[in-house]
């Protein structure tokens, strides 16, 4: 609009029989220009080509009208994409993204599959370390946390599942977060969180705080899964993402491996530790949770080295740093080959349509706090958005069909693990009662007791001037008994109880031996002085050894399902790889019926877990490779963040039958796996495809 219009200026500058005609607008133009001969224009044009002809207007400043359409073509889109439809947009974006795709690929396989690739693989597989340790923490230290913090059963459930209650919400948000923010700022953020809250719980002495902090620990590294493996993946070609994503799943195997090793080697010395004053003690429980931190410390440092994920940058129209990763993706390979002379030949690669609304605040409006506030609430309203979008009916299907595999596979797989070392306890429980010794009206007089009696019930008997005198109790009962002029001294119990018992002129003197452990009893002039301080729980004594000897086995186990599931994910596909690993897995539950031993559960227990690795190794890269790049994390956030869910109702479910049947535990495991691997078989293939 600011130019002239170039027939009104043709008009005004006629030409005729070689003179301008001047137009008659009052301006003094000087005298007739003498006319030009054809001969004497040739000298001008001389080796001048007609289509290099400079246009006569140039010279007076007048655009080219070619010039004015190919402005306006350019102007034309910024223009009408404010009033052009969501939908339209939206479809122009997906027809970008499909031919970025394409491109990709080739660009990935010419960068090739070298060091790069396998350093990020070291990095991510410690990040994936640390999500596998923090499942097994709590286990491994409640029984010796429970004694420092005096924990009842139901402290200890809830410790136990408040683990996977932050990593459920972990999941979803940072999950969603690394959409819209990146992948390598996100999996910071959720490493920094995890390290920070793990240490500081390492630290604090009361239930709550400790509660508090393995929750946000929690939070942290559940965002790491959803994360890890959409980072990963998009520096992977087609034909080697399904092998090295499996790779990649084995080191949550190591971190179980890890986790029970420290245990096994630190836990057991609970003089490890210091003490400040009465009420501040770190014993060696807390040093192997300060130890369980070191592999997410390792993954944070190494991530400040890598670089931001490629296909994510090209995703939010920041072209040029995403071709100067994959240049250094290609160069790092190459002379890795020694191939240094190896050019990256990609010039240009194509961006996707950028349709998201940007809001941007000027440090001058409002407070600080007040734009943070606004952008906080728009990026996660575009999380929320993207957590919808996974539900539209593009991939409404795919995605009910993902998150009830995910559910039964969680549900069975969690109940089971919690269920295995349970059932071994309940085993040698019964065992231990097995063994049993009776007494029955014994009378003991003038006898001091200064050794251990364990196991034992003592029926009608009668003591009178005994002494009791530096000496534990373990699993004792005295039922009907008569005690008359006896002294106890520095006694120690646990699961020990009077019942109907009738106690006469006795003392006790720093003992445990507190009013909840007399049931029914006639106390007659009898005294308590100093009683013992601290809690006054009674804890089951474990076998510590045994607990870490299965996780150990059962995290070694799986070693075999991984190198099987790494080598034929290709050549299978991930779809008969999870419904036959699935349905294998539901076979080996029925012969659960058939374990009644401690040595034949720990078997299943591996057999089960060697199994049921191929499904969730294909559970992951199937996710992976079925959503686009803007959704990948957020998706596989929503159905990991089910997978935490299925595990809470997993283990309060089956640990609730523990001691009462195996049939309902052993059904339910079983019919949920034959459920989901059966509903698995019918999703897509992604083999053949490349990474949307």
């Amino acid at each position: 609009d600011g130019y002239r219009n170039t027939n009104q200026v043709s008009d005004d500058y006629r030409y005729q029989d070689g003179n301008y005609d001047a137009p008659n607008d009052g301006y003094h133009r000087g005298g007739d220009e003498p006319a030009q001969e054809e001969d004497a224009q040739s000298d001008v044009t001389e080796g001048h080509d007609e289509d290099d002809e400079v246009y006569e207007g140039e010279y007076q400043g007048i655009p080219h009208p070619d010039d004015i359409k190919e402005k306006q073509k350019k102007r034309a889109p910024a223009v009408d994409d404010e009033y052009r439809d969501r939908a339209d947009l939206m479809a122009e974006r997906m027809e970008d993204e499909e031919q970025l795709a394409h491109q990709y690929e080739n660009i990935i396989e010419e960068c090739g599959h070298g060091r790069f690739q396998w350093t990020l693989f070291f990095v991510l597989g410690l990040a994936l370390m640390a999500d596998g340790v923090e499942v097994f923490v709590v286990g491994f230290v409640l029984p010796s946390a429970e004694k420092d913090m005096c924990l009842s059963s139901s402290n200890k459930g809830m410790l136990g599942l408040i683990v996977y209650l932050g990593m459920m919400v972990g999941a979803v948000l940072l999950g969603g977060l690394a959409d819209k923010l990146g992948r390598k700022q996100c999996l910071i953020i959720s490493l920094s969180i995890n390290a920070a809250f793990a240490f500081l719980s390492s630290f604090v002495q009361g239930y709550g705080f400790f509660l508090f902090c393995r929750l946000i620990s929690g939070l942290g590294i559940g965002g790491t899964l959803p994360i890890v493996f959409a980072y990963f993946s998009e520096f992977l070609s087609r034909e080697k993402r399904g092998e090295h994503l499996s790779w990649l799943c084995m080191f949550w195997m190591i971190g179980g491996i890890y986790a029970s090793a420290m245990a096994w080697s630190i836990i057991p010395h609970y003089g490890w530790g210091f003490s400040m004053g009465t009420k501040y003690h770190f014993h060696s429980w807390r040093v192997f949770v300060l130890v369980c931190a070191l592999p997410c410390i390792a993954s944070l440092v190494a991530l400040k080295f890598m670089p931001e994920s490629p296909r994510f940058l090209l995703e939010i129209g920041k072209h040029d740093e995403a071709w100067m990763i994959l240049k250094q993706v290609h160069d790092t390979n190459m002379r890795a080959k020694g191939e240094p002379e190896r050019v990256f030949t990609v010039s240009y690669i194509k961006t996707p349509k950028q349709v998201d609304e940007f809001i941007e605040i000027q440090s001058s409006t409002g407070t600080w706090y007040q734009r943070w506030l606004v952008r906080i609430t728009t990026t996660l309203k575009q999380v929320w958005d993207n957590v919808l979008y996974c539900l539209t009916a593009q991939y409404r299907m795919n995605t009910l069909m993902l998150a009830v595999v995910w559910f039964t596979m969680a549900l069975s797989y969690y109940g089971l693990i919690v269920w295995f070392p349970d059932m071994i306890r309940y085993l040698q429980d019964e065992a231990y009662e097995s063994r049993v010794k009776i007494f029955d009206e014994e009378e003991v007089s003038h006898f001091t007791f200064n050794f251990t009696l364990e196991n034992q019930i003592h029926r009608n008997g009668e003591y009178r001037n005994d002494k009791f005198i530096g000496m534990k109790f373990k699993e004792v009962r005295f039922e009907d008994s008569l005690f008359e002029d006896c002294y106890f001294e520095d006694v120690r119990s646990s699961e020990t109880f009077f019942e109907n018992c009738t106690i006469i002129s006795t003392v006790f003197y720093n003992t445990d031996l507190y009013e909840h452990k007399f049931i029914n009893c006639r106390l007659i002039n009898s005294t308590f002085m100093k009683e013992k301080e601290g809690c006054h729980i009674d804890f089951e004594e474990d076998n510590d050894f045994l607990i870490y000897l299965v996780s150990f086995l059962g995290s070694l186990s799986v070693l075999p399902g991984n190198i099987i599931s790494a080598l034929l994910m290709d050549k299978i596909g991930r779809i008969k790889m999870i419904g036959g690993s699935m349905l294998i897995s539901a076979v080996c539950c029925f012969f659960l019926f058939f374990g009644n031993s401690e040595s034949a559960m720990i078997g299943w227990q591996c057999l089960f877990c060697g199994a049921s690795i191929a499904a969730w190794n294909a559970l992951d890269v199937i996710t992976v490779e079925l959503y686009p790049t803007d959704k990948r994390a957020t998706a596989f956030g929503i159905l990991n963040g089910l997978c935490k869910f299925g595990a809470i109702l997993g283990n309060s479910i089956f640990s609730s039958f523990v001691g009462i049947t195996k049939v309902v535990p052993i059904l339910l495991a079983s019919s949920a796996l034959v459920g989901g691997g059966l509903l698995a078989l019918r999703l897509p293939e992604t083999r053949e495809q490349v990474l949307m």
